[in-house]
């Protein structure tokens, strides 16, 4: 049942959710405040009540009560002076029975002649009246002393009232008196119904300024849901086109690295095939006119003045064959395709110690067999181009590589312990296109590059590459 409603409930708007909720909330409000006031009104009245009794007390039943400061029984005349005020006044005649108490539980006086004499416990109402208070309450007469009363009453009004000697503080009895609750009930009546109207009235307003105000922002926030939902669909489009971009992007930059690599293969090939055959023949050519013996005859002194020019051509020549070489050879890079990654990095290391002379400290670890083609080629320009910085700028001191993977992520270090340089100003220093260059290649395929250099630590250079959603394809 309860998931029934449960379910109801969930499925209304909501406005009619809180609608039902404040409907809710107010009745209880309503019931939980009228009740509180109803009480306080009910309260109110029988203090009243209570406070007119003691003052009739105070006024006219104490004088016929003073001779118990010494004695427990009543002067006659004053006993008839009671009889006649219970009698013949109108609050006396409000009066079903009273009685007069001593501290002894004993009933000194009663309009019920059968009590007086008798002996009852002492509750706790008539002991707080012993202590100075007059102690007021609607009874259901269930005491012992309460025996005549129902006969003909269900329930009283109960006032206890300390009776004090004239003149001093001293309590020297309590009277207790029973009213009828039938006008005081209806009095009690009377006030509550008004305070449940101008509760009820109350909180019935406020339920309809809040049912109109939550209909009136429940419209706007819908309006504004529509909007919202419009601007998040049109937000969604955007961030899909922006990824497929995105990957666009990632898989260009990947295709420029490879398709740069081809072409730098092309010019290696070139030079080594074109210039570097023709100073090659060049060379063989000058080294056949440099190679006759020296005689006497005037053609042999015609080649001794040319012998010494000749030789500083050959050597120029020889030294520009050997730069052509070394150009060809670092833009080409060999078949990546088919090597591993560890094979790459043993390739590129050997490679630069080769042709350096200088020794390159590496520690690989477990490397992943498979790799996109745009991460091999960015890995040996990476190496080969910081190998290369550290020979030229470090003299080839303290060379070494590291590479691991973490997570689908490849890690590369490459350091030295060379001066070390400013990282900022070199970056920004369009002379110094390796390291620009290195970044690029790096950050074109979506990896994180960084250089750290320092005077007495050297030069670290650091990057990561995901071998995972890069353009160019796998091995």
């Amino acid at each position: 049942m309860l998931q029934r409603i449960w379910r109801f409930v969930w499925r209304r708007s909501l406005t009619q959710r809180f609608t039902l909720a404040s409907f809710l909330i107010i009745i209880s409000g309503t019931a939980g405040i009228g009740w509180w006031v109803g009480e306080q009104i009910k309260a109110d009245v029988i203090k009243e009540s209570a406070t007119t009794t003691a003052l009739y007390m105070d006024s006219f039943i104490a004088p016929n009560l003073q001779e118990l400061s010494y004695t427990k029984t009543l002067l006659p005349a004053h006993v008839a002076a009671l009889g006649d005020l219970l009698r013949k006044t109108t609050l006396g005649r409000q009066v079903v029975t009273f009685k007069v108490w001593d501290a002894d539980g004993q009933v000194i006086y009663s309009t019920n002649p059968a009590l007086i004499g008798r002996v009852f416990p002492i509750d706790e109402d008539q002991a707080s009246s012993w202590r100075g208070q007059v102690v007021a309450g609607i009874s259901d007469l269930q005491n012992a002393e309460n025996v005549e009363d129902r006969r003909f009453n269900t329930r009283l009004l109960q006032i206890y009232s300390p009776v004090r000697l004239n003149g001093t503080g001293q309590i020297i009895a309590v009277a207790e008196f029973y009213q009828s609750v039938d006008a005081l009930e209806a009095e009690i009546s009377a006030a509550q119904i008004r305070s449940w109207f101008v509760v009820g009235s109350a909180m019935t307003a406020i339920f309809l300024l809040l049912v109109g105000f939550v209909r009136w922002a429940g419209k706007m926030i819908g309006r504004q849901e529509i909007t919202l939902h419009q601007q998040v669909m049109q937000l969604t489009e955007l961030l899909a086109q922006n990824a497929d971009l995105h990957e666009r992007v990632r898989r260009a930059a990947a295709s420029v690295a490879t398709l740069d690599e081809r072409f730098l293969r092309r010019i290696s090939a070139e030079l080594h095939d074109g210039p570097a055959q023709e100073i090659g023949l060049s060379l063989l050519q000058l080294d056949g006119l440099s190679g006759f013996e020296p005689g006497g005859t005037p053609e042999t002194s015609q080649r001794r003045a040319f012998e010494h020019p000749l030789t500083e051509i050959r050597s120029s020549l020889r030294r520009a064959l050997g730069e052509l070489r070394s150009i060809s050879a670092g833009l080409g890079l060999p078949h990546l395709e088919s090597m591993t990654m560890e094979e790459i990095l043993t390739r590129v290391v050997r490679s630069h110690e080769r042709r350096t002379g200088t020794s390159v400290s590496a520690q690989v670890d477990e490397m992943p067999q498979h790799a996109p083609l745009p991460v091999k080629i960015t890995v040996y320009r990476l190496i080969q181009e910081s190998l290369n910085n550290a020979f030229r700028h470090a003299g080839g001191a303290g060379q070494r590589i590291g590479a691991r993977q973490e997570a689908g992520v490849l890690r590369i270090e490459v350091a030295d312990r060379g001066p070390g340089f400013d990282v900022a100003q070199a970056l920004n220093n369009e002379e110094h296109l390796g390291l620009a260059g290195m970044r690029e290649r790096v950050e074109s395929l979506g990896g994180q590059f960084q250089i750290e250099s320092d005077g007495s630590q050297g030069t670290k250079v650091r990057a990561s590459l995901l071998l995972q959603n890069i353009g160019g394809g796998d091995e």
